[in-house]
Parts: structure tokens; sequence; C-alpha cells
């Protein structure tokens, strides 16, 4: 089911451009992970272990490879066809892993043989539910050596609606500033890929692992308040936004 370099390029170019609709200041937000990332591992392992939580096809993995050379980094998503244009595009990235996140024994399939340095996502996470949320916050403090840190940036909603409403609107103006609302949409990029032959095993694989009913609604909702809560529970003691615009933030854990 592999697909040729061009055509990986070429979806990639377009995945990069239309998360730029959703994503405020998307490249500042990657930037900004890996300042943390790399502050955190300087006086780490020579080779730092990272693990990049939903990599999709590999666009965070490969701003990491390329600021961290050294670094071993693991890159899992449960989506063949994201995950092979990554394999394909960004091959000296990272190592891919096909899993589901939270899902029981995901972390097995990871093959780690030792202590996460840092775990990082964006805009991944919140498509888990909150128990599950919870579950993987642990099984990540499980996996993180003492002083690695989870790095998770994405839209984190205040809890008050109209401070919400603020937010979301501060975010929504930075996108006409930059022009980021002029980019292809989630939905056109998919049906255009659909379209693609070559492409066409890999979205039957895709449709043959989507859950009955569309799987549930997430955790997109939930405030950076509750995230930090969440965090503390699963044996984060320090927790702190390190940079924000609007709802954008880049939250960072860290564990004792």
């Amino acid at each position: 089911m592999g697909v040729s370099m061009g055509t990986a390029r070429a979806w990639v170019e377009r995945w990069e451009r239309q998360q730029r609709r959703y994503a405020v200041d998307r490249e500042e937000r990657f930037t900004v992970i890996a300042d943390v990332v790399e502050h955190v591992t300087a006086t780490a392992d020579p080779r730092p272990l990272l693990l990049d939580l939903g990599c999709g096809p590999g666009s965070l993995s490969a701003r990491l490879a390329h600021r961290l050379p050294d670094a071993e980094i693991v890159a899992v998503d449960m989506d063949p066809l994201l995950l092979e244009l990554g394999r394909t595009h960004h091959a000296d990235a990272a190592r891919y892993v096909d899993t589901v996140i939270g899902a029981d024994g995901w972390t097995e399939t990871l093959e780690l043989r030792r202590g996460l340095d840092a775990a990082v996502s964006t805009t991944a996470l919140h498509y888990l539910d909150e128990p599950t949320l919870l579950d993987t916050y642990r099984a990540l403090a499980a996996l993180l050596r003492p002083g690695g840190i989870l790095v998770n940036g994405d839209h984190f909603p205040p809890a008050a609606t109209p401070c919400a409403g603020l937010t979301a609107h501060v975010g929504r103006r930075r996108a006409e500033r930059t022009g980021a609302h002029t980019h292809e949409d989630w939905r056109s990029w998919w049906a255009e890929a659909a379209r693609d032959p070559e492409l066409a095993d890999l979205f039957a694989e895709r449709e043959r692992r989507r859950p009955a009913g569309g799987g549930n609604a997430g955790a997109a909702d939930l405030s950076l308040g509750r995230h930090a809560e969440l965090l503390r529970r699963a044996g984060f003691r320090h927790v702190t936004p390190v940079w924000q615009f609007g709802d954008s933030c880049v939250l960072v854990a860290v564990k004792d």
C-alpha cells in the first residue's frame, strides 16, 4: 500500500497548508514546542528519546528532527494513510508506529527500551474522551524519565463561556490577518485525496478501521485548567502554559 515520493510530497504539502487554517500561528507553535524540548534535553542523553503522539504525516516529527538531529523520535498514529505519507515523505525523521493511543496495550507497541525524555503532541489528544485522556496522561507519566516532559500544543478554551468566545474571536482575526483562512479546509483535503487512485488502498484500509457510528466526540472542549487538573492527577506536579495566542496554547507538564 506504499505511495511514490512525489505523491507523498504533494499531499503532505497540501496537508501543511490546510492545517494552517486551524492552528493559530501554527509554525510559531511548532517552534515553541521545539524550544521547550531542546531546553529540557540539553543535559540529557546525547541521543534524546522523543515520542510524537498523533503524528499524522510527520509534521512535528520532521521539525524536531531538524532542530535535534541526534534525537531518536518515535511517531505514532492510527491513520494508515497519514502514516504512509509520513513514512515516505519524512522517512528519516522518525520511526513510525501504527497504534491507537489510549487503547489497551498501546504503550507496548512502541517498543521503548529506555525512559522518554519528552512526549509531544499538537492538535491530536483532543480526540480522546476525558477518561481515556486521563489514562493516557498516566501512561505517559510512567514512560517519561524523571525530569521528562509532556508538551501539548492545542486549542484550550477557557472554562468561562464569555472568555471562550473572546479567545476564539482573537484566533479567527489572527487567521484572517495572516491569510490562513483562505487555505483548503480539512474536508476538501480528504475529499480530494480520496480521488487519488494511488491512495485508494490506504483509503480502503482507513475506512475498514473506522469505528461504527464515527466514535466519540473526544475532549475538544476541555479547558486549560481541566487539562492541568488531569495532568496533576496523572502524576505531573508541575504544569504550565508557556505560549498562548487566543485559545491556541502550548501546555507543558514536567515529571518529578
